[in-house]
């Protein structure tokens, strides 16, 4: 069987988990949330969030450092819960993560070019999967240089909200939400968590996975939920919920309303720079992915080649490439949002399942165990809170996934 190079450390391994991150919860998903939220329940819901994230990724890490291989939970649930669960939580994964790349992509066109949106989200695509294809290596590298400039219009943002906003503090105690609202805001901006996944799905090209994996999934994702706390204070107590629950773009409306819409260009850029980032590193993982169920043969063996020369599964990149193009054709922003956070929180629940069959952990300070139920139960609540439509959509799906593995399996 190929084997794909092992070339990321740390560094390397904490970039391509903010590049995931960074820029769906800035860019996309505060204006839905604040309208489930209100004021007064955004940052709860934030924070809520966060804390399923952060179960859900020390078990992702757990479970990596176990299993050090493409394919993430796909690989997790087959080996501590059966080929079932592995290949539900895989189904749930391609497909949702899938959705998410022509979300990242129709945002992308939106930005750039609102009147031919779907034409450059195709464009973008493109791009993606051919730095992708030239290796791993190459797409750290790209990944590295986004997050720098996409910290650095963020960082923007921030002192021009503080200095010229101002700030209303009293604003983030607005009215409006209610407990099942934070809870289906908490479900939206998971979608902003996700991408710590990334560094788990590529297990197989991370060195020394036992240090590296453990110590890479937290450092991304407590550094993106310091950013997007801050983040969500300017503009919650710059805007106030109601205009925040309108705004399609939320960071562009906090610099022109302290008075400097010259520099909305610039937030424009920076959105795009870091949604070009997410759908970077979201094509690689779903890449993998697809790559380890082929190899399993619960997908096409054909998608199961890596190149000799770049060490990529470039059969697998250019069929989701081709897929998303598809989506990004005729899908809308929206609603692939919430269809992407309710598969993906089944995917979640999933490891965290794996990871209560694993054994006590001498010399560990938290309390593993209990972070992987609570991340299950966090999960499950999550997900059924989403707007109803996401809810049917994303259950179908994954109903329609097992159905075709039960039809297969009678036919073997």
């Amino acid at each position: 069987m190929d084997q794909l190079s092992r070339r990321l450390g740390v560094p390397d391994a904490v970039v391509i988990g903010l590049g995931s991150m960074l820029g769906a919860g800035v860019f996309v998903v505060f204006g839905p949330a604040a309208a489930a939220a209100g004021g007064a329940g955004l940052l709860p819901a934030l924070v809520l969030a966060g804390f399923v994230a952060f179960c859900n990724a020390t078990s992702s890490a757990r479970l990596a450092a176990r299993y050090p291989e493409s394919g993430g939970t796909y690989v997790y649930g087959r080996e501590r819960l059966g080929p079932f669960a592995g290949f539900l939580a895989g189904w749930g994964f391609v497909v949702g993560k899938t959705a998410s790349c022509a979300a990242m992509a129709l945002t992308i066109g939106a930005y750039l070019w609102p009147g031919q949106a779907r034409l450059v989200a195709v464009g973008a695509v493109l791009a993606v999967t051919g730095v992708n294809l030239r290796g791993i290596g190459k797409t750290a590298t790209v990944t590295r240089l986004l997050v720098a400039l996409v910290l650095a219009v963020l960082a923007l943002v921030t002192v021009v909200g503080v200095a010229g906003g101002p700030v209303h503090l009293d604003r983030l105690g607005e009215p409006g939400g209610s407990a099942r609202g934070v809870l289906t805001a908490a479900g939206l901006l998971f979608f902003a968590f996700a991408g710590y996944a990334r560094i788990a799905t590529l297990g197989e090209e991370v060195r020394d996975p036992r240090r590296t994996i453990p110590r890479a999934v937290p450092l991304a994702l407590g550094a993106v939920l310091v950013i997007y706390l801050v983040l969500a204070v300017v503009t919650l107590g710059v805007l106030g919920a109601d205009r925040l629950a309108d705004s399609a773009a939320p960071l562009v409306d906090v610099v022109t309303t302290a008075g400097l819409p010259g520099l909305a260009w610039l937030v424009r850029a920076g959105a795009t720079i870091a949604v070009v980032g997410v759908l970077l590193s979201l094509v690689a993982g779903v890449g993998r992915t697809t790559l380890a169920m082929a190899r399993r043969r619960d997908l096409p063996g054909a998608l199961a080649a890596v190149h000799p020369v770049r060490r990529v599964p470039h059969r697998a990149e250019l069929a989701v490439a081709a897929v998303v193009i598809v989506v990004v054709l005729v899908g809308d922003v929206r609603g692939a949002i919430g269809f992407s956070s309710c598969t993906v929180l089944v995917y979640y629940a999933i490891t965290n399942a794996a990871a209560l069959t694993l054994g006590r952990e001498p010399g560990r300070r938290l309390p593993v165990r209990v972070l992987a139920g609570l991340g299950l139960v966090g999960c499950l609540l999550l997900a059924v809170n989403l707007p109803v439509a996401s809810v049917l959509a994303g259950f179908g799906v994954l109903a329609a996934g097992a159905a075709w593995y039960a039809l297969r399996l009678a036919r073997r």
